[in-house]
C-alpha cells in the first residue's frame, strides 16, 4: 500500500464549498477535539479535514432510525422476504455475466461462487440496492450526535476518510447506507481497509462499480475468516427439551462444543458428521409454535463474522444451494 504522505490530501479532490445548513457543525468543540487528535496522528492536515467538516450535512432522520426498537423477526417470515424468486434469478443472472471472475476467486481464495453471489443478493440485490446517504453525513451523524455508538462511528469514519485518500475518492461523494456501510457488499470502512481487494488490477479497490472487485473482496473476507472449502454449512439435528438446550440456544454465535459433546447434552445430528467438529445449536421457527433444529457448523460461524444474525445466515446458505443448483442445470442444459 502506498504511503499515506505521498497521497493526494482530500482537500484536493473537491471543491471547498461550505454547505450553508451545517456551517456550525465544524466549529463544534467536539469536532475541533477530533480534528486536532487526527492532526497529531499525522494523518492528515488540518485544511483537508476543515474542508471535508466545512460540508457534512447532519441527517437527523439517520437518529430516528436507529432509536426505533428492533423486532426480531421469526424465521418464516424472515425467510419469505430474503429468500425469493428473484434474487435466485438476478443471482443466477449475475453468475454467468461474471463467472470467470468468480471462478478464478474459488481458486485463489477457495471459496464457492453461489456463496460470493448469495452474499451480494443479500446484501445489495447486485449493486442495486447500495444506500443513497453520504458516507461522511452519516458516519458524521452518528459519532458525534449518537453517544450510545459514538466511539465506533468516528472510528469507522476515520477508517472512512483514510481509504478515500489511499484510492484518491472525493470523501463528499461517497454514498452508502444511514449505518455506514458501502458498495454492493456493503463493507463499513474499516472491513473495506481489511479486506478489500484490487481484484481487476487496476490500481484502486472499487466495490461500488467494479464487479471483479466486488467478487475478489467478499472472497478475501471469507477466506480471512476461516471459510473450509467444500464443507458444509449446516445439518439438521433433533433435541431433547431442557436447560441445556436453552443454554446451548443463547450460546448462538461461538463454537464452545463439538458435535461429540452436544450430543452428550441431548443434541442428535440427523446426517452423517464427525463427533469432532465443532458446531452450535439453531433453532428457527418454521411456522407460528414450530421449531426445527439444525447444527451450524464452522462455514455457518463465519457467514455469522459477516453478519452477526443466525437467521442471515441460514437464508444466505439457501439462497447459495438453490443458486447452484439453478447454475449447474442452465449449464447441463446447454450442453449439447
Amino acid at each position: 500500500m502506498k504511503s499515506l504522505l505521498k497521497l493526494a490530501p482530500l482537500a484536493a479532490l473537491f471543491s471547498f464549498q461550505l454547505a450553508q445548513a451545517d456551517a456550525a457543525f465544524l466549529a463544534r468543540p467536539d469536532v475541533q477535539r477530533y480534528i486536532d487528535e487526527q492532526v497529531a496522528g499525522g494523518q492528515f492536515n488540518r485544511p483537508e479535514l476543515e474542508a471535508v467538516f466545512a460540508n457534512v450535512e447532519l441527517k437527523p432522520n439517520i437518529i430516528k432510525i436507529l432509536d426505533k426498537p428492533s423486532t426480531s423477526r421469526p424465521w418464516y417470515q424472515f425467510r419469505n422476504s430474503s429468500v425469493g424468486e428473484k434474487t435466485i434469478a438476478d443471482g443466477v443472472a449475475f453468475w454467468r455475466a461474471n463467472a470467470a471472475a468468480l471462478t478464478r476467486a474459488e481458486q485463489q481464495y477457495g471459496v464457492a461462487p453461489e456463496l460470493i453471489v448469495a452474499i451480494l443478493g443479500v446484501e445489495s440485490h447486485y449493486g442495486r440496492n447500495t444506500g443513497s446517504f453520504r458516507l461522511v453525513d452519516a458516519l458524521s451523524t452518528i459519532g458525534f450526535d449518537y453517544p450510545r455508538r459514538a466511539e465506533f462511528f468516528r472510528k469507522e469514519l476515520t477508517e472512512f476518510l483514510l481509504l478515500a485518500k489511499e484510492e484518491g475518492k472525493d470523501p463528499l461523494t461517497l454514498k452508502g447506507s444511514y449505518a455506514g456501510a458501502m458498495g454492493w457488499p456493503q463493507f463499513m470502512p474499516s472491513s473495506f481497509r481489511k479486506w478489500a481487494v484490487d481484484f481487476d488490477g487496476s490500481g484502486h479497490r472499487d466495490i461500488w462499480s467494479d464487479p471483479d472487485d466486488v467478487i475478489g473482496s467478499v472472497a478475501n473476507y471469507f477466506q480471512r475468516h476461516g471459510w473450509r472449502h467444500g464443507d458444509d454449512v449446516i445439518l439438521p439435528a433433533s433435541v431433547q427439551p431442557g436447560p441445556q438446550i436453552d443454554q446451548l440456544i443463547a450460546d448462538k454465535f461461538n463454537l464452545h462444543y463439538t458435535v461429540g459433546e452436544l450430543k452428550k447434552m441431548g443434541v442428535t445430528p440427523q446426517s452423517p458428521v464427525a463427533d469432532d467438529v465443532p458446531a452450535v445449536l439453531v433453532p428457527l421457527e418454521t411456522a407460528p409454535g414450530v421449531t426445527e433444529y439444525w447444527l451450524g457448523l464452522n462455514n455457518f460461524f463465519v457467514i455469522t463474522r459477516y453478519n452477526r444474525s443466525t437467521l442471515y445466515a441460514k437464508a444466505v446458505q439457501e439462497i447459495a444451494d438453490q443458486l447452484r443448483q439453478r447454475y449447474l442445470a442452465g449449464q447441463a442444459a446447454a450442453q449439447p
